[in-house]
């Protein structure tokens, strides 16, 4: 088994528990469903003033005070300290409380590690918690299930479901070696093209380029993406960071944490163990690093943070909050304890006690240089990273790094949206805008961890209860 850096499959294997059966073939929830999804409906009037609130709105910019924020058919209609109240509109008074744009996250799956390398697909809970935490818009960074994928995503355009945007991610590009079966194996770059235009013809909108993948896959790969207008990402071990953006690839999963361009006995198109010892020993101020976030950024290529799912493998982190931990079933929740609980004798995490500030300092030094950070959770390892949670936590751990809270918030908000082309309609509170809003109680700006009462999301204008949705979800994480 390659390392965690070069493959997060590793992690899984450590549980010991049979955990439930993959889920993935589970169908969809019944159409009456839709009428559940009423009673998570706080608001949903035509015109909604937020009055006296905190204004954090996504684009960087400091906090503003008092301010009043009008929602008109579900964009925002006005905002500013001086803006007329309508006399039709519903008030929310939001003295003490904050407003922020609705989460943009790139690297969210629909799916959740079981144990034994399997993932259940998660297209009931999943979509709802991701929601209930503030996210209003996701990319999937990798499908195990395209289909079901898709098909969500449908619903939730048609309003038959409800969720984030979804910009979904067709089937891994990879080549052999990854123990899952449910990834294709790529059998070469004709393989590649095929796999991509397959893909976009039943209507994924992004790619993503897998750890065995090899440069003339990645380069088939990466031409037909571009050649159907749509993106391509890649979690990287086979091909190295270099490499990748010499070929033109657009975004790279995790970070500096899975390259493998410093281990010593790399061979082209081979993904090989070292990546751990090669990050515990990296000189993050060497000229090779500054080369390195020199030529991606020259090259335009955007780096996720998903510090979520590192966080899980280092030990002396802390453990994952107990209403998380609430929303699994039992051997989910035992699976992750179990593995949580003997994290400071694991060999394979000690090194992440290293590796983990230094992911940290790179991707401040990425964005220092003029680079493009983007967010997302990414729910796998050995579990622990839930939707409706995660995402407000790795906002929290950007700014453990080192990023002021708007700067950490545009990250997770703006940057997304600007690399999925829809920053004209979300990523950020300004007039005009679709009124995707979470409000927070409380002044994350100063202290960010009032980020994590988040009783209200507004996906388009409608206000969503957040712990109706976590109510309602409690123990079913890992059944559908």
């Amino acid at each position: 088994m390659r390392s965690i850096v070069g493959s997060l499959i590793a992690l899984l294997c450590l549980s010991a528990s049979a955990v439930a059966q993959d889920m993935d073939d589970m169908a969809a929830p019944p159409p009456d469903q839709k009428s559940e999804d009423a009673k998570f409906v706080a608001y949903d009037q035509k015109v909604i003033a937020f009055t006296h609130a905190e204004i954090v709105d996504g684009t960087g910019a400091a906090p503003k005070y008092d301010q009043t924020l009008i929602v008109r058919d579900g964009r925002i209609a006005g905002l500013g300290p001086h803006v007329r109240v309508p006399k039709d509109a519903t008030i929310i008074d939001a003295r003490g409380k904050t407003l922020l744009p609705g989460f943009v996250m790139v690297h969210e799956h629909l799916f959740y590690p079981m144990g034994r390398a399997n993932y259940g697909s998660m297209h009931y809970t999943f979509p709802r918690l991701y929601l209930a935490g503030g996210t209003t818009t996701a990319r999937t960074g990798g499908s195990m299930s395209p289909y079901g994928d898709i098909n969500l995503k449908m619903m939730i355009d048609k309003g038959e479901a409800i969720g984030p945007d979804l910009d979904v991610t067709g089937a891994y590009l990879n080549g052999p070696g990854f123990p899952v079966p449910k990834v294709h194996v790529l059998t070469g770059p004709d393989d590649a093209t095929k796999t991509v235009n397959y893909w976009a013809n039943e209507g994924a909108t992004s790619f993503k380029a897998y750890i065995d993948i090899t440069r003339a896959e990645l380069k088939a790969a990466i031409d037909a993406a571009h050649a159907r207008g749509t993106k391509i990402t890649g979690h990287l071990c086979s091909v190295t960071y270099r490499e990748a953006a010499e070929l033109g690839i657009d975004n790279l999963e995790h970070g500096f944490a899975v390259m493998t361009d410093f281990n010593k006995d790399k061979k082209p198109d081979e993904c090989l163990t070292g990546s751990q010892q090669a990050l515990a020993s990296l000189d993050e101020n060497s000229a090779e690093v500054k080369s390195l976030i020199d030529l991606l950024i020259a090259k335009h290529v955007a780096l996720t943070s998903t510090l979520t799912v590192f966080e899980t493998f280092t030990p002396g982190r802390p453990k994952a909050p107990e209403q998380a931990l609430a929303m699994l079933i039992p051997q989910l929740r035992k699976q992750y304890e179990d593995v949580w609980s003997k994290s400071a004798s694991n060999e394979r995490m000690k090194p992440y006690v290293t590796i983990f500030p230094k992911l940290m300092k790179l991707e401040k030094m990425f964005v220092d240089a003029g680079g493009t950070l983007l967010a997302g959770t990414d729910p796998t390892g050995y579990g622990g990273v839930i939707p409706g949670f995660s995402g407000k936590r790795e906002v929290e751990l950007l700014v453990e790094a080192g990023f002021p809270f708007p700067q950490a918030l545009k990250i997770a908000t703006l940057n997304g949206a600007r690399f999925l082309g829809r920053d004209k309609d979300i990523g950020s509170l300004e007039q005009g805008k679709r009124a995707d809003i979470a409000l927070v109680d409380g002044d994350p700006a100063k202290s960010v961890s009032a980020i994590e009462s988040m009783p209200l999301v507004f996906k388009k204008g409608v206000g969503y209860d957040s712990a109706k949705i976590f109510d309602v979800l409690k123990g079913q994480v890992g059944l559908y």
